[in-house]
């Protein structure tokens, strides 16, 4: 189990969870978001190969079109 930082909560997540685990767990479309781990912007193409350690921090920010 890792402790981990999303969106300014704490949680606890279990061992080789990966950015797109995350995403799918909470029902993200990975299209309309971007991801900031541990202060850097992470490209999509990384989302599947990125695991989360202890005290990682993410921010999930989520596009939204108005007019």
């Amino acid at each position: 189990m890792a402790k981990i930082q999303l969106n300014g909560k704490k949680i606890t997540i279990r061992s080789n969870f990966s950015i797109l685990d995350l995403l799918k767990k909470y029902k993200l479309d990975n299209k309309k978001i971007a991801i900031e781990y541990n202060g850097s912007i992470l490209p999509k193409i990384k989302y599947k190969k990125k695991y989360l350690k202890n005290n990682d921090k993410v921010e999930i920010v989520h596009f939204i079109g108005g007019g």
